[in-house]
């Protein structure tokens, strides 16, 4: 069963990471086959709850593109390169290929051979030099009757079309030769007194009592085939490993890591038909068809406390979306056909996940009911935000008996966990918990930081101004705006780039606003800072 990720939002807080990790329980206990995964590093609050309830950090997910691996690629079109040129041209024919990737006994990659060229082998090469196992001579001459001393068969072949006189006279043998011969007494006698490497017994001969007596004697392999001379001359050749062939140099492979949108375009230009496709350490998987490459399978994904692309994890269009859980408005987000789509008015998308657990009876455990009271206390800066609902306050309740914390201790604690600025960059506190909206043609951003007192801002409002300043140039947006929300006194002080003062004196309805200015009562980014910046754009 393919592994289904969950995760939330880019620059994830307390509520996206506690989700993913919640809801990938329940889906887990309900049979399917999930894993939480966080597309940033987490924020402090975040770290905090983790360590507090010895839970791992989920791992991250870079972005859910359509790879190599997630393509029907043929991991039987491979051939071990010291297979013969006859075994090869056989899978070729047999699987309706061009080409085959070869690799050695450990299947690294050894190069690339193609129908061309084993079939320029088999027209155009008369040298009858042999350089193989003796099975793979056995096998292409179809027989199991032989005498066998050596593994491997090296030397030139020579059929036994003269009389004997000439052969004997004009043919230079010696323990590297290979006599391909019918009942011919005098020539074997000769061969073997040669001590040559091996004889060929043509059309169901075979050796006599006192032949087979002394060929055992020298150690002559020996082979009884039912085939003529003629057609045992036509394939001998083949039984050559398909590496002793002429081969281009300049083979293209991928990786199973490669994207296929790289793959596609790469092929586009160079008009192959087939690739082999390596892991990381150089191991041949097997072989890519361009004529196969748009059988997929896409990432399974499940989105929660998000439905906006701009949010969402790189490559979501390649993906396929299964389930949303948020408590948000509606996005952008598009499916190609209908899913599950739970979306509730409430403060925190654990509030969801808890009705989610009840609804399929599915017990919440200790550390599971601590997560989601977590993710809720964050969310609703204990239950003081706007947003904060009866059903959060009801849900709180309930996980705080579950979980055997003190609702109002334990809320504390864990928003002082994450006010810290010591030792951030200007860029840190910007994007700590940063959002991107789309707004018709143009896209903002919104920043949200918790403090216990304004006075440790102060001193960095100006880098934070040029900060705001510089991302809003770099990626042209119409309003970069930082709140920094003092969750003791649910105020929110705002620090924004130049370009969003007249925006944001708009939306609060004020005068000549200044970077570091109080908004009272203002502290929820959904109910209170993006409608408010959303109409501003759309009515500036």
């Amino acid at each position: 069963m393919n592994k289904i990720y969950i995760f939330g939002h880019k620059n994830p807080d307390a509520d996206s990471v506690c989700s993913s990790i919640t809801l990938s329980n329940l889906k887990n206990k309900l049979g399917m086959n999930t894993e939480p995964r966080i597309l940033s590093p987490i924020n402090k609050e975040t770290e905090y709850i983790l360590n507090r309830f010895n839970i791992s950090v989920p791992e991250y997910l870079n972005d859910v593109r359509v790879q190599i691996k997630d393509v029907n690629y043929h991991k039987d079109y491979i051939i071990n390169e010291n297979e013969s040129i006859y075994e090869a041209f056989k899978k070729m024919n047999d699987n309706a290929i061009t080409g085959l990737p070869l690799v050695d006994d450990a299947d690294n990659f050894k190069g690339y051979v193609s129908l061309k060229e084993v079939a320029s082998e088999m027209i155009y090469n008369e040298n009858l030099f042999i350089d193989t196992t003796f099975d793979n001579i056995a096998s292409i001459l179809e027989t199991k009757d032989y005498i066998k001393f050596d593994n491997q068969i090296t030397g030139y072949a020579h059929a036994a079309t003269f009389d004997d006189e000439t052969f004997i006279k004009d043919i230079e043998l010696d323990e590297k030769s290979i006599v391909i011969v019918g009942d011919r007494e005098t020539i074997i006698k000769h061969a073997i007194n040669l001590n040559v490497k091996l004889i060929i017994m043509v059309k169901g001969k075979k050796l006599t009592e006192e032949l087979e007596k002394e060929a055992r004697k020298h150690k002559i392999n020996v082979i009884m085939t039912n085939k003529s001379s003629f057609k045992i001359a036509r394939v001998l050749c083949l039984t050559n490993p398909i590496k002793s062939i002429k081969r281009g140099t300049d083979t293209v492979t991928f990786t199973i890591d490669d994207y296929l949108t790289d793959f596609n375009e790469e092929t586009n230009k160079l008009k192959h038909t087939n690739y082999p496709i390596l892991n990381s350490r150089g191991k041949c998987l097997g072989m890519l068809r361009t004529i196969d490459a748009h059988e997929v399978t896409k990432k399974k994904v499940i989105l929660v406390d998000h439905n906006m692309r701009a949010q969402s994890v790189d490559g979501l269009e390649e993906a396929e979306i299964l389930e949303i859980t948020d408590h948000h408005n509606i996005g952008d987000i598009n499916t190609s056909s209908p899913i599950n789509f739970r979306n509730m008015a409430v403060g925190a998308v654990n509030t969801i996940i808890y009705y989610l657990y009840r609804e399929n009876n599915v017990k919440i455990d200790k550390t599971m009911a601590s997560l989601m009271l977590s993710g809720i206390i964050s969310d609703t800066l204990l239950l003081q935000s706007p947003t904060t609902t009866e059903k959060d306050r009801l849900v709180a309740k309930d996980l705080a008996h579950i979980a055997k914390l003190d609702l109002n201790t334990y809320g504390l604690e864990l928003l002082s966990s994450g006010v810290s600025i010591e030792g951030l960059t200007a860029n840190d506190i910007l994007f700590k918990d940063f959002k991107i909206y789309k707004v018709g043609n143009y896209n903002m951003s919104i920043a949200q930081v918790f403090t216990t007192d304004f006075k440790y801002f102060e001193p960095r409002v100006k880098e934070i101004v040029e900060e705001l300043n510089r991302v809003s140039k770099n990626h042209d947006y119409k309003s970069c705006v930082l709140f920094v929300t003092n969750f003791l006194t649910n105020n929110s002080y705002v620090l924004f780039s130049d370009n969003s003062k007249k925006i944001l004196e708009l939306a609060y309805g004020l005068d000549n606003i200044q970077n570091g200015d109080i908004l009272k009562g203002v502290v929820s980014r959904k109910k209170q800072m993006v409608p408010y910046i959303m109409s501003a754009i759309e009515h500036n």
